[in-house]
């Protein structure tokens, strides 16, 4: 990932589940729906997802109240199953998740490109609060299959 002059933030997380699960719930439409928002009164009512290299993704993200929504895609670069990917947001930001674990427990370390509107922090925070929401997902839906 090209980052010259680029601001690079980094969230990460540590789930407790395996990587198999991780993957599945990371890349599959009918559960990203359930934890791509970075706050409860924001959800994910639509999810595309073509995981190939060139193949797009779109996540239609809304405010619960109808007030606000917007499309977060892109376009993928790089697909290693159960360790990468990487991919191009709809504004030419880079982004890059690495996908690390065992049968019984995973990380996940995202990197992206700053944008210029927002202050870095606040992008920092919400990338991380999708991503908590992404661990308490999967572990609460692992709780649920036993």
């Amino acid at each position: 990932m090209d980052t010259a002059n680029k601001t690079l933030v980094t969230v990460e997380a540590t789930i407790d589940a395996a990587l198999d699960y991780v993957w599945s719930y990371w890349t599959s439409p009918e559960h990203i729906m359930h934890w791509c928002h970075a706050s409860d009164d924001w959800y994910a009512p639509h999810v595309e997802n073509d995981l190939r290299v060139e193949g797009e993704f779109k996540i239609t993200m809304a405010a619960k109240d109808g007030s606000a929504s917007f499309y977060f895609e892109g376009v993928y670069a790089k697909v290693a199953d159960h360790a990468l990917i990487e991919y191009t947001l709809s504004d030419g930001r880079l982004v890059s998740v690495t996908f690390s674990g065992d049968d019984k427990q995973s990380k996940i370390v995202e990197s992206f490109e700053a944008e210029s509107t927002n202050p870095v922090e606040l992008q920092q925070t919400g990338w991380q609060a999708i991503l908590n929401n992404f661990k308490t997902y999967v572990e609460q839906g692992l709780d649920t299959e036993d």
